[in-house]
């Protein structure tokens, strides 16, 4: 499995290193990732999914249903 939010489809981003005298070398800033089991009242069962901190600071405001809701309506889930 990739390193990708299931619920913003954020992804790993790449860039440089810089050093004092502007050396560049390459690096990777990775997300930060959660595997989190939620209940759907609706459907009435569990679902796992990688999400990250923000995400889930998203669900913890509007819930998980709007949120999924939303996820489909993008495409970023089935």
């Amino acid at each position: 499995m990739s390193k990708t939010c299931e619920i913003t489809g954020k992804k790993v981003m790449f860039g440089n290193n810089v050093s004092k005298s502007l050396n560049r070398t390459k690096r990777r800033f990775d997300i930060n990732l959660i595997k989190k089991k939620f209940f759907i009242p609706d459907e009435n069962k569990w679902i796992t999914l990688k999400v990250s901190a923000s995400a889930l600071k998203t669900i913890n405001k509007k819930g998980i249903s709007e949120v999924l809701k939303q996820a489909r309506k993008q495409g970023l889930i089935k």
